[in-house]
């Protein structure tokens, strides 16, 4: 038995609080070495008198290519619990595992005081809480400037022509705005989308706006606080929710803040909110960007960087964050470069966005594993990058190997809390990556493929605007271009295909959220998808193989790239379908 791989930590995403007094409680092994586990448990002043009260036996979860993840899911009438791991592996070795490390099986070591681990007063209010509309919802993201033009008159000076094909440079402007969004909330209705995502919509010199310059109002290219208001309206009435973009990282240096610390220097009233290493804080005869006398987003010297330690800063950007809530009735707030900022901001955060809105949804910009973030007390999820790169590894790119793919989807399973799994923010791609048609080399077939297994995961997924109608585009600022409406038909393809899929995902979302899942390749590189809840099935086949392969045909769903034969379904390579 290999003790070294055996892992347990309590109040983490090892043995916490779900939901309804279900205690979650894992371990981890290595890969094929223990044969079953049973958890000793209870009360743990019981325990003094009479020893563990209940035994439960566990169920190996998953694996990836060096551990077993095991779980078992205990109810917890009492509020508190002492408990005890009992691990026999293949060989028949037997030992008892707790907060003193491992020891021998023995009834001796099973009774002794200060062995097992405890979690010693199950407080409800620390518990990881999550919104319940989040997993049920169906994301689409809207980089405001390039969705739809809806009032002309607000075009800045020298907007280009409205074309899908045209390579947008970093400072073009096209005209998108609000007006555009609500002209076209009837398409997305019929898409299917529950939750709008808009990237910076407040008042900013560039097409991106993530350089804010006032977090009060709305940019003028964009419309007003009316025509906002009118869409969040309309969106509430047609059952969709609306997340704003926070970029409190940094401003825009044309913020009157900023330009303030310009014109004062050290004796400016605002030089505290920023993190300034040396006065003056002009750029114009650096050699090197990243000799700025100050610290920005990178190295760009038009996003200095807000020094959200300084109560002054932590103030403004609460009263921001509150605002939006209060007088407009958002859902969501999705934070811009959110691990580059300190903790205890996002937990006083958390705290004035709830008491505002309690089912307000948190959503941190991170692309790296986030549990510091994700214990209960700041974000509720982050946008989940990780899962992104490795589906966009197999299907697209095709530098994964299936069973390495299953492994890192396996092992990322097990980063968060079952309720932080269920509201993780699941994308391919963004205003900050290339469009995953790029991504595939204009492959639609490919696309298809990442996007079913994608609407498959735990989590809320999103789609970029456009990929319903097979929009393309390399790295920023070529993954911004104009939403192509000319594509829009009865017959678009690519359009009835994610019609299709999205429903499929809100029919199948209770039995992918709650589900049993399963991920095996069960022919060279031909990979299975399975779900098991409530008596519910959801199956999905992947052909990522250079062969057709053969099915006895069942009840389709969905399917893509695939032949129906007399009795069976061939599946062409790169092809798949749900079952």
């Amino acid at each position: 038995m290999e003790l070294s791989a055996i892992y347990h930590r309590t109040e983490s995403e090892y043995a916490y609080l779900y939901k309804d007094k279900k205690l979650h409680i894992r371990i981890r092994t290595k890969k094929g070495d223990i044969e079953s586990i049973n958890l000793h448990y209870g009360d743990p002043f019981i325990f003094m008198e009479e020893f563990y009260q209940d035994t439960k036996e566990m169920s190996k979860l998953t694996s990836d290519a060096i551990f077993d993840y095991w779980q078992v899911e205990v109810s917890v009438d009492f509020a508190r619990i002492q408990y005890l791991f009992e691990l026999k592996d293949t060989e028949g070795q037997s030992i008892l595992y707790g907060d003193k490390g491992c020891v021998e099986n023995s009834l001796e070591n099973l009774h002794a005081i200060g062995n097992g681990f405890k979690l010693p007063y199950l407080h409800e209010i620390d518990a990881c809480k999550i919104p319940d509309w989040v997993s049920d919802t169906v994301w689409y993201q809207i980089f405001p400037e390039r969705f739809a033009n809806g009032n002309a008159r607000l075009n800045p000076e020298g907007t280009l022509d409205w074309d899908s094909s045209v390579t947008p440079n970093s400072d073009d402007f096209f005209g998108g705005d609000l007006q555009g969004i609500i002209d076209h909330l009837d398409y997305l209705q019929d898409l299917g989308i529950t939750g709008l995502y808009l990237c910076p919509i407040f008042e900013s010199t560039s097409n991106h706006k993530y350089n804010t310059t006032d977090y009060f109002e709305i940019d003028r290219h964009f419309g007003d606080k009316e025509t906002f208001r009118e869409l969040v309206k309309q969106a509430h009435q047609r059952g969709m929710k609306i997340m704003l973009d926070a970029v409190f990282n940094h401003i825009g240096s044309q913020s009157p803040q900023w330009q303030d610390v310009v014109k004062n220097g050290v004796g400016s009233a605002y030089k505290d909110w920023f993190h300034i290493q040396q006065f003056p804080v002009t750029t114009e005869k650096l050699a090197n960007k990243r000799d700025l006398p100050y610290h920005a987003f990178g190295f760009e010297d038009y996003m200095p960087k807000l020094n959200t330690a300084n109560p002054e800063v932590k103030d403004y950007l609460l009263k921001v964050a509150t605002y939006w809530i209060e007088e407009f009735d958002i859902d969501a707030w999705r934070l811009d470069v959110a691990n580059e900022i300190d903790h205890q901001f996002w937990k006083d955060f958390r705290k004035a966005v709830l008491a505002k809105k309690p089912d307000l949804y948190i959503l941190g910009e991170v692309w790296h594993t986030a549990q510091p973030w994700l214990n209960g007390d700041e974000f509720h999820a982050v946008m989940n990058y990780p899962l992104s790169d490795s589906i966009k590894d197999y299907f697209l790119r095709d530098v994964k190997k299936t069973d390495q793919f299953i492994y890192e989807i396996s092992g990322q399973s097990m980063y968060y809390k079952q309720q932080i799994s269920e509201v993780m923010f699941n994308l391919l791609d963004s205003h900050d990556t290339e469009r995953i048609l790029w991504t595939a080399n204009e492959d639609v077939q490919l696309v298809k493929s990442a996007l079913a297994f994608l609407f498959l995961q735990k989590g809320t997924p999103c789609i970029y605007y456009g990929t319903e109608l097979s929009l393309t585009g390399g790295p920023d600022p070529d993954c911004r271009r104009c939403m192509p409406w000319e594509r829009v038909s009865s017959d678009n393809d690519m359009l009835n295909f994610m019609k299709k899929l999205i429903k499929i995902r809100k029919h199948a979302s209770a039995t992918i959220q709650h589900g049993k899942y399963r991920l095996q390749e069960i022919k060279a590189d031909v990979l299975t998808l399975q779900w098991n809840y409530d008596n519910q099935v959801i199956k999905a086949i992947f052909n990522q193989s250079k062969e057709d392969y053969l099915l006895e045909k069942e009840a389709v769903a969905l399917a893509s790239d695939c032949q129906e034969l007399e009795n069976q379904l061939v599946i062409s390579q790169k092809g798949f379908v749900i079952l």
